[in-house]
């Protein structure tokens, strides 16, 4: 009769390994620490019987909503054009991303992956607003700014995200049809490609949700949109009218929110 071996126990970690776990560890609290103690906080006066009565006289200028047919036209327009702005420079960014991916997957060498992901890091180290100023004078006011900025900041985003997804696939299938003489381009096209759509398509779908909150804002410095609508009423001190453009803004995103759940739910089936 034949003995069954015991099962092995897994090997605890090694002492390098849970001296650097706690060293990060204590850095991040240390961190957190340093930020509570350097920020000027003012818990009390958040928290007094004027600050919540100011707030609250502020917020009733916001009621009742404006709801005159051509305003509601107007808000209709712009809640269409800022859906536009965040469908159309999404597309843009995962089509540009996934080009970037190839090289910054490190599937031409060394040198092109290093620059690749320089450049990703410098298009998604400047924020929406800061690429919307800097497109604002090259192409003018208005939404094609905008959706400039928008693809300039999420290539960098999803390029990234895409290269780590691309190097994170097992390499069997592509080099088993590398070996049988496929060419490379085909080879990732019917092997890596096929792994990682699901997941690139996840990303593409939440960084639509992220541009969709981006658009609204980037009204602020004239890239059309929402955002140029709330901009105008506050500054005007329209309250009623700002408070119609915010809630179609809400609406929007839940929307938009809601579409891309069930998208990604459909994918995972």
């Amino acid at each position: 009769m034949e003995l069954k071996r015991p099962p092995r126990l897994a090997a605890p970690p090694a002492p390098a390994v849970r001296h650097s776990t706690i060293v990060l560890v204590a850095g991040l609290l240390a961190l957190v620490i340093a930020s509570f103690a350097s920020l000027s906080l003012q818990w009390r006066e958040l928290f007094t019987a004027d600050a919540a009565q100011k707030t609250a006289e502020f917020l009733r200028g916001f009621a009742p909503p404006e709801i005159a047919p051509a305003f509601l036209l107007k808000t209709a327009v712009a809640t269409a054009e800022t859906l536009s702005m965040s469908a159309l420079g999404t597309v843009i960014a995962a089509v540009l991303g996934l080009m970037l991916a190839l090289p910054a997957g490190g599937r031409f060498g060394r040198v092109p992956r290093a620059l690749t992901r320089m450049l990703l890091n410098l298009l998604r180290a400047i924020p929406e607003l800061v690429w919307a100023s800097i497109l604002l004078i090259a192409a003018g006011l208005g939404p094609f700014a905008g959706t400039l900025a928008l693809a300039a900041h999420t290539t960098g985003v999803l390029g990234r995200l895409f290269a780590d997804a691309l190097e994170n696939v097992p390499p069997a299938a592509e080099a088993t049809l590398r070996i049988n003489g496929v060419p490379p381009m085909a080879a990732f096209f019917y092997s890596a490609l096929p792994q990682t759509a699901p997941q690139m398509m996840s990303y593409t779908l939440y960084r639509w949700e992220n541009n969709i909150r981006a658009a609204a804002i980037l009204g602020v410095v004239g890239a059309g949109g929402l955002g140029q609508m709330l901009k105008f009423h506050l500054s005007l001190f329209q309250m009623q009218g700002a408070a119609t453009v915010i809630i179609a803004m809400l609406l929007l995103v839940a929307m938009v929110d809601a579409v891309s759940f069930a998208l990604r739910r459909m994918m995972t089936k």
